[in-house]
């Protein structure tokens, strides 16, 4: 992530959870419950969520392993994850955070049965390495779930591509002071390699098979999912 990115999250990370509610119509919420859905995470299972942000997805997860499992939310940016424990406290819930760059995850080979990212993927300075380093630190036969913007097509993706650039940088501007910052994210999800573009390059890393995709809400999100393989 260049030092320009890591300062616009470290900008809007104060108003960033509530911006994303209004923006989304709260429709998030529904996508996270797909992601840990789609990664087969139960009691006790051990998740790794990168990019966890202010660490929403990773709560998602804690509500699912429960009090048996574990769930480590991490990001490269201090201050978006600074608002995460409290977060985890104020719900009850006992999740561990900590800074790391999910190109280089400190953590042991075959450690967690999960490994997710959410709308993250695309700010990484090399999605492919943060993919094979998730896979890395997953058990054989475990999922990496990875949520991103894509680009629907049709009446829905015209209907999006005017919300993207017009709606979202206005709101996001006044909510959170930086019109910049939503100006970049619907660009750069607008760019981003989408549906089997993103799941050749799952595949690339050579550490994960049967990549696959779902789309979400008439494609504005994206599910990608992969297994880990027992034999790499």
């Amino acid at each position: 992530m260049s030092d320009a990115v890591h300062s616009m999250f470290s900008d809007i990370a104060p108003k960033y959870d509530l911006t994303n509610s209004v923006l989304s119509l709260g429709i998030h919420h529904l996508w996270r419950r797909a992601t840990v859905a789609e990664s087969g995470a139960r009691a006790g299972s051990h998740v790794l969520d990168c990019a966890t942000g202010t660490g929403d997805l990773a709560l998602a997860f804690k509500r699912t392993v429960g009090p048996t499992g574990r769930v480590l939310g991490t990001d490269f940016n201090a201050d978006m994850l600074s608002f995460a424990p409290a977060k985890a406290h104020a719900k009850g819930l006992t999740v561990e955070f900590e800074v790391a760059d999910a190109m280089h995850l400190p953590y042991a080979d075959a450690t967690f049965d999960v490994a997710s990212i959410s709308f993250g993927i695309r700010n990484v300075d090399d999605p492919r390495t943060a993919l094979s380093e998730m896979a890395r630190v997953v058990k054989p036969g475990g999922r990496v779930v990875v949520l991103e913007f894509g680009q629907p097509r049709g009446l829905m993706g015209l209907t999006y591509r005017l919300y993207s650039r017009h709606v979202i940088p206005l709101i996001g501007g006044m909510l959170t002071g930086n019109r910049k910052a939503y100006e970049y994210l619907p660009t750069t999800a607008a760019s981003f390699p989408c549906r089997d573009e993103f799941t050749a390059l799952m595949a690339s890393t050579g550490r994960l098979t049967n990549c696959r995709y779902r789309e979400l809400t008439g494609g504005i999100a994206f599910l990608y999912s992969g297994v880990v393989r027992k034999n790499y």
